[in-house]
């Protein structure tokens, strides 16, 4: 006898089920079952994949047969025409007598006990299973919904939605009222032990059951079914009880289906596919409990929850014949149904004076949209009937073309206005051609509702929110109607950006406008979104995290308390990615990084699999079950629905709790990949942070100069501009400050906007490869060649070079004529490598030259260099786009530097990584960054009228925005403070507590007042009081006081005896910046590295933040080549190893950041001694093979399959005072003689002091050498400075600026 299963778990019962969909399908083919359903804990995540893969189940006898068809159809030979022939009749003999699988979708629900309003922690019961006591409202009885039709879908949508907007409490809950409510359509099992049913019988409440079946048969009537479930389990830590209350209940569940006339069903509350699961699924338990594998405390299955097979079941139910056949009769019970829909667009309100759909009825008959919509933008027809009469049916027959009809005319109407702002009211006939030709594919595609609510939300977010939105972004930037509508701000004609490359004429698909917004306007924008269309109209998507190769066998061991160390070892033989020897011949794929492929292709992962260590061999093995499975869910990072009527109409939905804000925030239940195959449109709503960089540097520009700088109108020719680029002093800036990048910018020395274009396109894997031909055709040392002169058109600006997918596609209809949809097919299929698309495409591309003349195999080598490079090329919209917004932040830096870098600092002031980089540069550019002030800095960074830096009040820890508010406000009303002390008796402090005052001190935020020290506020007294706490409660009294006898004696104030100050020792240098970094996150007044800084600069050669990426270390130096580094020791740990020797951990400091050294075997004796907190040390180091030093990490010869690793390796370190003296023998100065003027020779006079006889100890004394270059003559002048001088900071930071600003050269030691 056949059976289906309909009570069953898939992973996306999240840490409780591990089924993967296409498993529980497979299997059930495989059995001979006709169906199964899904009933997943409260939600329905999977189900979309779940009818997707039926459906691909059942269009696979189609299929086959359409393929045979096929190869029929190219067959020659009359023999296998013959057998092909044989073959198609089998196919579609299996065709006819084909039943289709059914997938019955279907949840496992919470229905709560009460209401699902009812949310009270205080309402208590005793569990009848545990004996625990529990709070009533959390969770509910379970309960299994099966959808027998579309409106039982609809229902159970609306059911599931309901349950996690208001019912969430533990789990998301449903109750019998809505239930009844939305009954439409379903079948309702009791459900599992869970079951209000079962609890009941469990609690001796058989009168209540009995009440509750009436019930539910009175809803539901034949389509309400009482389950039963009786697995007995022999498994080791499989739960034994579960049986035996089982067998309690169901005596009294078939007495209770015999009274009231119910029919009862077989199922198994499965929850992984194979009887071998057990174990993984066991594991999986642990992990979303908290506990180990080892606690008998928790919980456990019974280990029989797999899919079993129409016979196990049957055998257990042979007493109960018609509890298996009753499953059946449910399957017959469901109808055939779809979930898709092509989009179904939210509907645009257009002003009614413009016109309304009765005004189009009336206006226009069918025939006409019917013309309309059929024939090309130039009236023609171009659709044969049957075909015109199929795209009036895709977009919705005419009721729907006249609503699309309305919506065309008005986006056509802001088009044409918006056009005559961009480009004058007289137009071209390229630009007049252009906007018809899109507004036509908008129209006759069914989108221009679309593309007014996009330009309706960007319009708010300028006009109304005050939101900064970006130029444009991706594809979308190549329409000319979107640039008129200002949904984008490049002109795609200016630029030859493309409207096929976004939306392809010959194939309706949707249209994807991705929206740049400031990150602090993207919420109101939502906001704004929501408010307008509804709440129940948008949502954000779901995302699905699942375990990855490495996190999985991480959660394995971590339950099976394997110890972490041993667990890292075993994670670290993961590769990244295998090597290019494992790609599949044919292909061209690498195999992809899983447990699986790992266990295959590394020996050492195949050795412990096979090893006789058990627990790290079952670690391996249930990890590779358990990888790919759903750990959480989450919120797409920029991906909104907004629907043209109840979301829950289309898909369920649920709540996620936000991360940033801590709210729970709507999602739909199918994710990105799947949410628009059921009619919803997706838009995304991005942040982008550089967004944010510059609005903060236009409002520092206003408030220190006073200048309202429109950002989009500066100039694009600007000198200044490109010569920031050209000496590739971009850090700060967008896209273009790696240091990869600035040196390919120091090489092009780019001039054009179109360069920078180029390069950002170029700047990638693959065609970074073409970097340095295009640099050398720009400067004129390689010949640019066009293998056919009209080519020349589009590749003038990228010097020959073909650098964009777009220039891919104009070139073929240039040189082959191919059409726009042509050209946009031929880009997709090289970018995808789709081989067969490419060999129909390729002798259209060679007739079609030959035909307008041109050499076929100069044709075919155009192709063959298309072939190569096309996979690489970039959408030159994007590369426009972001390039632009780039130009805009190398613009603010060029021409406003400090407002720019205080806008860099303040919107990265929580990454001490990016603080410490901004700093640096704005050192570099001779703008000083300042301790907090309460006389100058506000929340934020901000630049001061000698254009300097100053540190935010903000940034510093334990000081709140309302106590920056409160000194801001004071300051501001009543001017500057005087003095520490007038700074305490002005300020409020009930916005300035205890917390917020030491802060202040300790960051030095005081320090310019000059008459309390910041040891003189934090020294205590006798009893334990600091003198910050004596001049707040001075400060209590003098305010309470001045108060009072204001208001009684009209006196303006009083005079109350100041704390006396005590004399106190000053902190040394290195606990003052210590103190002051804690607060602030940054050595800020000063460093402790400073008396090493010209050494440091002189004679490191890598940063310890560039430390952090060992593979761009390697680029730069070779292995086993001496790298050196210095800094300050900040940490160290001492360990013993598993093999119980000793190793140490030890952070170094420097400028840039820090970076952990292991000191490991002899490295340990050698220098254990210099491994001691605020040691100031050199260390020369080298990159060597993982392992390199001990042999129990070297490969075998033959094991190639995975990518090399790498370590550093200390060979020496160095105390720096030790090496200080002799560091810098001489300096060497190169100026060009037309750089030389008064004004330098005084820079250089004021800092080259030369006096031996005053020789201080911690000064470095030096040689100096001055090169003088004449350009004209070539010749050089050498001068040597008689005496020797000192080499100071304050010359050393001279000489920096100076050589960043191109005035000189210096070399140490040359």
């Amino acid at each position: 006898m056949s059976f289906v299963h309909l009570h069953v778990h898939s992973h996306y019962s999240v840490l409780d089920g591990m089924s993967k969909v296409p498993d529980l399908i497979n299997k059930a083919v495989a059995c001979g079952m006709p169906a199964i359903a899904l009933t997943d804990h409260g939600n329905m995540f999977g189900i979309k994949e779940f009818i997707d893969e039926v459906n691909r189940l059942n269009a696979k006898p189609k299929k086959e047969l359409a393929e045979c068809r096929k190869e029929l159809e190219k067959a020659s030979n009359e023999e296998e025409r013959a057998k092909l022939e044989i073959k198609c009749a089998e196919l579609k003999a299996k065709i006819d007598s084909y039943i289709p699988f059914k997938g019955i979708v279907g949840v496992e629900a919470y229905c709560a006990r009460r209401t699902l309003f009812d949310k009270d922690k205080n309402v208590k019961t005793v569990h009848p299973e545990s004996k625990k006591e529990y709070i009533v409202d959390s969770s509910g009885y379970h309960l299994i919904l099966l959808a027998k039709n579309k409106k039982g879908y609809q229902n159970l949508c609306k059911l599931v939605s309901q349950s996690w907007i208001d019912g969430y409490y533990s789990r998301p809950r449903i109750d019998k009222n809505i239930l009844e409510k939305y009954k439409e359509g379903l079948i309702i099992c009791s459900a599992c032990l869970g079951g209000e049913l079962p609890q009941l019988i469990m609690q001796n409440k058989v009168d209540e059951a009995e009440k509750s079946v009436r019930w539910f048969k009175s809803v539901f009537g034949d389509d309400y079914y009482i389950e039963i479930q009786r697995h007995k389990t022999n498994k080791p830590n499989g739960d034994q009880n579960v049986y035996e209350r089982q067998q309690q209940i169901n005596p009294i569940l078939l007495d209770l289906a015999r009274k009231t006339n119910t029919k009862i069903i077989a199922s198994n509350d499965v929850h992984f596919v194979e009887e071998s699961h057990s174990e993984a699924h066991d594991r999986l338990i642990c992990l979303s409990t908290g506990k180990y594998l080892d606690e008998t405390d928790r919980m456990h299955y019974t280990k029989q929850e797999w899919l079993k097979t129409p016979d196990e079941m049957s055998a257990i139910f042979s007493d109960l014949p018609e509890a298996i056949s009753n499953t059946l009769e449910i399957a017959d019970k469901i109808e055939p149904y779809s979930i898709e829909s092509g989009p179904i667009m939210p509907k645009f309100d257009i002003p009614k004076e413009f016109g309304t759909e009765e005004d189009y009825h009336k206006k226009f008959t069918d025939q006409d949209l019917f013309e309309e919509f059929t024939c090309n933008e130039k009236g023609e027809v171009v659709l044969s009937k049957e075909d015109a009469d199929n795209k009036i049916k895709k977009l919705g027959g005419y009721e729907k073309l006249y609503r699309i009809k309305l919506e065309a005319d008005y986006l056509a109407d802001l088009a044409w206005k918006g056009a005559a702002i961009r480009y004058g009211k007289e137009l071209t006939e390229e630009q007049r051609e252009r906007i018809i030709f899109e507004l036509h594919v908008m129209k006759t595609m069914g989108f221009p509702g679309y593309f007014l609510i996009v330009c309706d939300y960007i319009r708010a977010a300028r006009e109304e929110l005050g939101v900064s939105v970006g130029p444009g972004r991706g594809s979308a930037a190549g329409s000319v109607v979107a640039y008129c509508l200002k949904i984008t701000d490049i002109d795609p004609l200016k630029y030859d950006l493309l409207f096929e490359r976004f939306l392809n004429p010959d194939r309706i698909s949707l249209p994807d406008i991705d929206v740049d917004f400031d990150d602090d306007g993207r919420g109101a924008v939502l906001d704004w979104v929501t408010n307008k269309y509804g709440k129940e109209k948008v949502a954000h998507i779901i995302t699905y995290g699942t375990m990855a190769t490495k996190s999985s066998i991480k959660d394995v061991g971590r339950v099976q308390r394997i110890p972490l160390s041993t667990v890292n070892e075993v994670v670290k033989l993961i590769p990244d990615k295998f090597g290019d020897n494992l790609a599949d011949p044919k292909t061209k794929n690498i195999p992809k990084v899983n447990v699986k492929n790992c266990l295959k292709y590394v020996p050492e992962l195949q050795q412990l699999r096979n090893g006789s260590d058990e627990e790290i061999s079952s670690m391996l093995e249930y990890a590779e079950e358990l990888e790919g499975t759903i750990r959480q869910i989450g919120i797409h990072a920029c991906g909104v629905i907004i629907g043209a009527d109840d979301l829950t109409n289309f898909t369920p939905l649920s709540t996620v709790k936000d991360k940033e804000t801590d709210q729970d925030v709507l999602v739909t239940e199918y994710d990105g990949r799947v949410i628009e195959s059921v009619g919803l449109i997706k838009m995304d709503f991005l942040g982008l942070s550089t967004l944010s960089i510059i609005k903060e540097a236009l409002l520092n520009i206003k408030k220190s100069r006073g200048i309202d700088l429109n950002i989009d109108a500066i100039p694009i020719d600007d000198p200044e501009t490109y010569k920031l680029y050209s000496e590739g002093k971009t850090i700060g800036t967008f896209q273009f400050e790696s240091a990869g990048m600035q040196k390919y910018l120091r090489e092009l020395k780019p001039t054009t906007f179109e360069d920078l274009i180029a390069m950002n396109a170029l700047y990638r894997p693959g065609p970074m490869d073409y970097i340095p031909q295009f640099i050398a055709r720009k400067h004129g040392r390689e010949p640019i060649v066009y293998d056919i002169p009209i080519t020349e058109r589009y590749l003038k600006d990228t010097y020959g070079v073909t650098v964009y997918q777009e220039q891919v596609m104009l070139l073929s209809r240039l040189l082959a004529g191919f059409t726009r949809g042509e050209s946009d097919v031929l880009r997709k299929a090289m970018g995808k490598k789709l081989i067969a698309v490419l060999n129909n495409l390729k002798p259209k591309f060679i007739e079609g030259g030959h035909k307008n003349g041109y050499d076929p195999n100069v044709l075919e080598k155009i192709w063959a260099d298309w072939e190569k490079f096309a996979s690489y090329a970039f959408n030159k919209s994007h590369a426009t786009c972001y390039s632009w917004i780039a130009y805009q932040t190398a613009y603010l830096k060029a021409h406003y530097p400090a407002e720019f870098m205080a806008a860099n600092l303040t919107r990265n002031k929580d990454e001490i990584t990016e603080v410490t980089k901004f700093m640096e540069e704005c050192k570099s550019m001779g703008i000083k960054v300042l301790n907090p002030d309460v006389n100058e800095s506000s929340l934020h960074f901000i630049s001061n009228a000698d254009g300097d830096i100053r540190f935010g009040l903000g940034g510093i820890k334990g000081v709140g925005e309302g106590a920056v508010e409160a000194i801001v406000k004071e300051r501001e009303k009543n001017g500057r403070y005087k003095s520490t002390f007038d700074f305490f008796e002005r300020i409020d402090l009930s916005a300035c507590n205890k917390k917020a005052m030491e802060s202040l001190t300790l960051s030095g935020a005081f320090d310019s007042f000059g008459d309390v020290s910041r040891e003189q506020l934090m020294e205590a007294n006798s009893k334990g009081e600091t003198v910050l706490e004596q001049l707040m409660r001075y400060a209590t009294k003098y305010q309470a006081d001045n108060v009072m006898q204001g208001s009684l004696f009209g006196i303006e104030e009083i005079k109350i005896q100041r704390p006396i100050l005590p004399t106190v020792q000053p902190w040394s240098t290195l606990e003052r910046l210590s103190k002051e970094k804690s607060l602030i996150g940054v050595y800020l007044s000063a460093h402790p590295l400073d008396d090493y800084g010209i050494v440091i600069n002189c004679l490191c050669n890598e940063t310890m933040n560039e430390l952090g990426n060992i593979d761009n270390v390697i680029e730069r130096h070779d292995l086993n080549s001496q790298i050196v580094v210095a800094g300050i020791v900040t940490k160290v740990d001492r360990r013993i190893s598993r093999a119980n020797r000793p190793y140490i951990l030890m952070t170094v400091e420097d400028y840039s950041g820090s970076h952990e050294f292991s000191l490991y075997g002899k490295n340990v004796e050698q220098f254990s001694s210099f491994a001691e907190l605020n040691r100031y040390l050199m260390l020369d180091i080298i990159v060597q093979e993982k392992g390199a030093d001990y042999n129990k990490w070297k490969k075998e010869p033959d094991n190639t399959n995975k990518l090399k690793e790498y370590e550093y390796k200390i060979t020496a370190i160095n105390n720096l005072a030790d090496i200080k003296k002799s560091a810098i023998k001489s300096l060497t100065l190169e100026l060009q003689l037309e750089n030389v003027d008064a004004g330098l020779i005084s820079d250089l006079s004021s800092y080259l002091v030369s006096n031996p006889k005053d020789e201080d100890p911690d000064e470095l004394i030096t040689d100096l050498m001055i090169n003088v270059r004449d350009l004209a003559s070539n010749m050089v002048i050498n001068c040597k400075s008689k005496q020797k001088i000192k080499v100071n900071m304050n010359l050393w930071n001279l000489l920096v600026t100076m050589k960043n600003n191109s005035v000189l050269s210096y070399f140490v030691n040359k």
